[in-house]
């Protein structure tokens, strides 16, 4: 039965709606399908909701590969979902997969046949990507407001740990502790149920909590999945009229204890639990419990929402394609609780990205780029330092590896590396051939990375000694040439010389030589 969902502060009617939206998920435990129309911002019905028991990962945590009967069941359901799509006449959809099929070896052939076989383009996820989904969804179901609230997102593969408040979020870690992966990693070292539940405890006892949280208690702990649902129908039978359970931790303690003493067909037959969900449920709980004893948590939210709606949100939320481009703010937090976890100079970071974006917006008609490179170039800029945490010597190298290899909230894989790569040219050489992974980009992001490089330099110079003398700058293009007018404290005459010194990428990227003024002084 078809039920309305009010989401959001309701903005009113826009020419885009009535808009019809679908959601596919694709986990290593089920497949999930949602499709629904939006009436109004933030406003929707849900016309269809399916699970498909799919186990894609099975296998995958164990031999690394998606088996083929799971990837034909798979083939199956994502036809039928493109047909009820079809049927529904659906405007936007987006299809996503996460732990599995990021893991498996085979995960490409995987994804070329699902598009070859039922015309969906297949997306696979990062963990960051996974936890900013939920948070939409969750933020539209519960009040956060202005304190930090731990926010725990429970898949087959992968567990997502976030920290959020009510104007985004602050940090997210992803722990390879999913539902069915410990339940194939530890299940075949224990041969009775009280053995293997003794051994996940000791197991998921070795996660800590958040860095972010390490000073404080969170407001609240929200947590979503299949299994924390299930969880929570057993203590409550139910949610509640809006949707929400509340699962208190004594009671979630109790549950534990009571499913270690069942095996799994006590569990179906006694319990009335799903097949597909008997079995996972024991390491779901036992890892929802740790997180609860780390956040001090007394009782576990369950908003009853997950990663399909927050697909579904995002997909109404502007144009076709926005999903995979995090709000400014988003990523700027992102950026810095990534600088934040390296020890970075936060000030200099800060004041950098404020004057690389004033030169951004300056020289927009020079240029031509939009706001998804300035999000680039924003967090590029507040992180362009932190490999001074492993070295000052070659930091700029340095930094480039921890970006690369960290997840930034908002941001897709390829964006990341286009971040750490802006990053890794804000000093010394440019771009060469000899650089992997400058060269591994596309052709279209390297030639964004010069072009923003170019104005990161810049930037930089104007706070060479980390000591925010240059308070503002003035970009205009005259007469062939790029004029840079400074204002700030003192003469400025380090400033001045240091972006002379900086100016090459600019210069043979745009064809325009710096001329800098304003280095006399205001003060």
């Amino acid at each position: 039965m078809a039920k309305a969902e009010k989401n959001g502060a309701g903005k009113g009617a826009d020419h885009r709606y009535p808009l019809r939206c679908a959601a596919v998920d694709i986990g290593s435990n089920a497949i999930r399908f949602c499709a629904a129309e939006f009436t109004a911002p933030g406003t929707y019905t849900v016309l269809e909701s399916i699970r498909s028991p799919v186990r894609l990962g099975h296998g995958v945590f164990l031999k690394g590969r998606l088996v083929a009967a799971a990837m034909n069941a798979a083939c199956e359901a994502l036809a039928d979902f493109a047909a009820r799509m079809k049927g529904l006449r659906v405007q936007r959809h987006r299809v996503v997969a996460t732990s599995a099929v990021r893991e498996s070896a085979n995960g490409e052939a995987f994804i070329r046949r699902i598009q070859s076989e039922t015309g969906l383009k297949l997306e696979v996820i990062t963990g960051s990507e996974e936890a900013r989904l939920v948070y939409l969804a969750v933020k539209r179901r519960i009040p956060m407001g202005s304190k930090p609230w731990l926010l725990v997102d429970l898949g087959g593969g992968s567990v997502e740990v976030t920290v959020a408040d009510g104007d985004g979020v602050l940090s997210t870690e992803s722990h390879t502790m999913g539902a069915v992966r410990l339940l194939e990693d530890l299940a075949q070292n224990a041969d009775e149920p009280g053995r293997f539940a003794q051994i996940l405890e000791e197991y998921v006892g070795t996660l800590r909590a958040p860095s972010q949280l390490s000073a404080q208690v969170p407001a609240g702990y929200a947590a979503t999945g299949g299994n924390i649902e299930a969880l929570a129908d057993l203590a409550l039978g139910g949610p509640g009229p809006d949707g929400v359970s509340t699962l208190k931790v004594s009671d979630l303690e109790r549950i534990i204890r009571q499913l270690a003493r069942m095996s799994y067909r006590e569990r179906i037959e006694v319990l009335g639990l799903r097949e597909d969900r008997a079995d996972v449920i024991l390491p779901a709980a036992v890892v929802y419990h740790r997180l609860a004893q780390l956040a001090h948590a007394d009782a576990i939210v369950v908003p009853r929402v997950g990663i399909k709606e927050g697909v579904l949100l995002d997909l109404d939320g502007g144009d076709v394609g926005r999903h995979d481009r995090g709000s400014a703010l988003d990523v700027e937090r992102a950026a810095l609780a990534l600088g934040r976890k390296y020890a970075f100079d936060e000030a200099h970071g800060l004041h950098v990205a404020e004057l690389a974006l004033s030169l951004f917006g300056q020289l927009r008609e020079l240029h031509g780029m939009g706001g998804f490179e300035e999000r680039i170039l924003c967090s590029a800029a507040i992180l362009h330092d932190i490999g001074g945490f492993v070295s000052f010597s070659r930091h700029h190298k340095h930094s480039l590896y921890l970006i690369a290899n960290s997840s930034l909230g908002g941001l897709s894989p390829r964006e990341v590396m286009m971040v750490a790569n802006v990053a890794r040219y804000h000093r010394r050489s440019a771009p060469k051939p000899t650089h992997e992974a400058f060269q591994a980009m596309d052709k279209e992001a390297r030639e964004v990375v010069v072009k923003l490089a170019s104005l990161l330099r810049l930037a930089d110079a104007m706070d060479r000694e980390h000591r925010q003398r240059v308070h503002g700058v003035r970009a205009a293009v005259r007469r062939g040439k790029a004029v840079l007018r400074l204002s700030g404290d003192g003469d400025l005459l380090l400033e001045g010389w240091a972006l002379k010194r900086k100016s090459d990428l600019f210069e043979k990227c745009f064809g325009l030589k710096i001329q800098v003024v304003g280095t006399g002084g205001t003060s």
